[in-house]
């Protein structure tokens, strides 16, 4: 099996790819999972599973895949055309939106109907949200097997993604209101929460999106 994490200049690669490599570690017959970071439009074709991480402002990130040519296309045809998974993680999580209104709108890869905005709380809670917070599972998935209901995973972001359909939305965090912090619809996969920061229940979330099998 071939991953492929998208190197678009954005995004905490190492951790990511740290992480991967010790989900890896623990899926019997591991020798047969290669995990490599590029921004090659082939690779991401030629790859099995997709791995699109996010650091950064919502246009910041999407300005800078549409500035690698053929970027964007092979995405959308790895995602819509090929139906293979895709996991986003953060703000790349953020990109399956239609649009996200970080420094202006910018319109996103508009997979999962909805938009991304500024969280409105009250002053006591301070923005950017950092740091660990316990999750509510809002309906089975395939993500968070072996995975106990508030379980807490490792936060940092300000913009959330607001979806359309609630159906799409796997769990919800709360930081003053509850908002998105998974999403799964088909074969697209998200978190707004870092598994590769978040020790051992993350990498239980990297190992399960490693075993979907379609």
């Amino acid at each position: 099996m071939n991953v492929s994490i998208v190197n678009y200049g954005t995004g905490n690669l190492k951790s990511v790819y740290k992480g991967l490599l010790t989900a890896a570690e623990l899926i019997k017959s591991n020798n047969n999972i290669k995990i490599k970071v590029t921004s090659n439009p082939r690779d991401i074709l030629n790859a099995d599973k997709v791995i699109l991480p996010g650091q950064g402002s919502y246009k910041q990130c999407f300005d800078s895949i549409k500035n690698i040519s053929g970027l964007k296309e092979s995405l959308d045809e790895f995602v819509l055309i090929y139906k293979k998974p895709i996991f986003g993680i953060c703000v790349g999580m953020q990109l399956f939106s239609t649009y996200g209104y970080e420094e202006k709108k910018t319109q996103g890869f508009n997979w999962i109907k909805g938009v991304v905005k500024k969280l409105k709380i009250k002053k006591k809670f301070k923005l950017p949200h950092i740091g660990w917070n316990d999750i509510k599972i809002s309906k089975k998935n395939l993500l968070f097997k072996n995975i106990k209901n508030f379980s807490h995973f490792y936060f940092v972001h300000s913009f959330f993604f607001d979806v359309d359909d609630k159906k799409f939305v796997t769990s919800l965090v709360n930081y003053d209101l509850n908002f998105t912090s998974s999403v799964e619809k088909d074969n697209i996969f998200g978190t707004q929460f870092h598994p590769e920061k978040s020790q051992k229940k993350g990498i239980i979330i990297l190992k399960n999106f490693l075993k979907i099998d379609f």
